[in-house]
């Protein structure tokens, strides 16, 4: 029932919006000022009735935009009262001025990103910064890499999408970004929820959009990789559900059976990232070819990155990295990296309050900070991520 009147506001919502879109086409700006404060009107009233589906960040994030574009309006409006004079020619004026260009842009193909797509992964990561993860590393190698190099040897076609699952701050990201930059390709970062958040009921146009302008690029010669980060926002399973995003999930389903055309070599790839991999939806799942388990480093991966992170800092003689990664266990990449900024942080933090040093940072500093850190991951949860490669990973 609590569905059935969630998407009952949300179609209002959008019937608003768009009633809006047409107000600032057609120059009466009357009408647009009261289509979109209806939509912030009917948007407060589903914050306030269902504040913990999972929609609920994109309303807030929607009710700010539609506030702001509001705003936009009710400035040009004051604008032409004070310039003209009189409500006659204020609406004539208003008229011949150029349109508003609404927040609520409309969401038609064409050459351009919709704007809650980041382009660009971070410059120069490569394997080499990503400390272990091998079989990872290979199985993306071998999807992605190999075919972009010698799409000849792969007569059968090759994985067009790639899940990389597992606990959190385990380099899933770092993993995509490097892959994109040993290619020299386009990096497209979206926010699941982003896609749905622009504009209500049009969510399947952003996805649409987001797909034509990678197939174009990809066309003229670029490879991309569109990653999708927390992807189980976007494709997870949810105990209710309203229409704008039954549609959004069903265009990407079309979009990524698009990519799977064995006979096409285009090199668009989606690689989903995230951290709740049992909430994503069967139907998904079977899309995503390669479904690689990034887990928490082990004992050498370990080694590797304190090695790493420490090259960058002044060690004391008495400094056991050994020791220290098998101390270790259980803390994941993005843990262990904090553990080294805060002990470094001791040794920076004395020279400001002394005026001394900086010195080495000791062994003392590592054993000062790990009484006060522990993993972030539970070891419940490691199990379950364990349980669910053994039935659901495909490397």
């Amino acid at each position: 029932m609590a569905s059935t009147g969630l998407e009952t506001l949300s179609r209002m919502v959008n019937n608003y919006a768009l009633a809006y879109r047409q107000a600032l086409k057609n120059g009466d700006y009357d009408k647009a000022y009261d289509s979109i404060s209806k939509a912030i009107k009917l948007l407060d009233d589903m914050i306030r009735l269902y504040p913990d589906i999972p929609l609920a960040r994109v309303y807030r994030e929607m009710r700010a935009r539609f506030q702001r574009a509001r705003e936009e309006l009710e400035k040009r409006m004051l604008t032409a009262q004070v310039t003209q004079g009189g409500d006659e020619v204020y609406r004539v004026e208003l008229r011949k001025q150029p349109p508003i260009k609404p927040s609520l842009d409309s969401v038609e193909e064409s050459d351009e990103l919709p704007d809650f797509v980041e382009v660009g992964a971070p410059a120069n990561i490569t394997f080499d910064d990503i400390a272990g993860l091998e079989e990872a590393k290979e199985a993306i190698l071998e999807s992605i890499v190999y075919p972009i190099k010698e799409p000849d040897l792969f007569p059968l076609g090759w994985p067009r999408g790639i899940l990389l699952y597992g606990p959190p701050g385990t380099g899933k990201t770092m993993l995509a970004a490097a892959v994109a930059n040993m290619v020299d390709g386009l990096f497209l970062y979206v926010d699941a929820a982003g896609i749905m958040s622009k504009w209500l009921g049009e969510g399947e146009k952003n996805v649409k959009k987001l797909f034509s302008y990678a197939r174009k690029k990809a066309k003229e010669g670029t490879p991309v990789i569109i990653f999708i980060d927390e992807i189980d926002a976007l494709l997870g399973v949810h105990d209710s559900e309203v229409g704008g995003e039954v549609r959004v999930r069903n265009q990407f389903l079309k979009e990524m059976d698009g990519l799977q055309d064995k006979g096409s070599k285009i090199h668009v790839y989606v690689i989903g990232a995230t951290n709740k991999p049992w909430k994503l939806d069967e139907p998904f799942i079977r899309r995503f070819q390669k479904r690689i388990y990034v887990p928490l480093p082990n004992y050498e991966a370990r080694l590797q990155l304190l090695k790493m992170l420490t090259s960058k800092i002044q060690l004391a003689s008495d400094v056991d990295l050994e020791g220290l990664a098998r101390r270790l266990e259980g803390y994941s990449a993005s843990d262990i990296k904090d553990i080294v900024t805060d002990a470094h942080l001791r040794t920076v933090r004395e020279y400001f309050k002394t005026g001394r040093g900086p010195r080495p940072v000791s062994m003392r500093d590592f054993e000062e900070v790990l009484k006060r850190r522990r993993p972030s991951v539970d070891k419940k949860m490691l199990k379950i991520y364990e349980q669910w490669a053994r039935e659901h990973g495909a490397l």
